[in-house]
């Protein structure tokens, strides 16, 4: 484990979004989604998150999640990704969301 300074930290930016849409990401190696997500000052962001096996789209909607903003854009397939949703894996290795405990607002930022 290599330490960082609380600078380094701060440089992340962690927010706080609702997902709004999400599709299946067709032609993709490994079955995900593209959400799309609002993150209130940020503005809407699209993500490319490999979901599936825990989380059905219409499950998603509506759900707040916490993603690291600035990343730069990713090209997924066809799909540029504007930001990393984060999440954790169970102990069969399918990912589980992080999301806050209680609605926040959008663009709310993890301290």
């Amino acid at each position: 484990m290599n330490n960082i300074i609380w600078n380094d930290f701060e440089r992340v930016l962690l927010c706080a979004g609702t997902v709004l849409a999400a599709e299946e990401l067709p032609a993709a190696h490994v079955p995900a989604y593209v959400l799309t997500i609002d993150f209130g000052p940020f503005g809407h962001r699209r993500s490319s998150a490999r979901i599936t096996e825990r989380y059905s789209k219409e499950a998603l909607i509506g759900r707040q999640v916490i993603a690291v903003l600035n990343f730069p854009p990713k090209q997924i397939g066809k799909v540029i990704s504007e930001c990393l949703v984060t999440g954790l894996p169970d102990a069969d290795g399918a990912i589980i969301l992080a999301r806050p405990e209680q609605p926040v607002p959008n663009g709310s930022r993890l301290c």
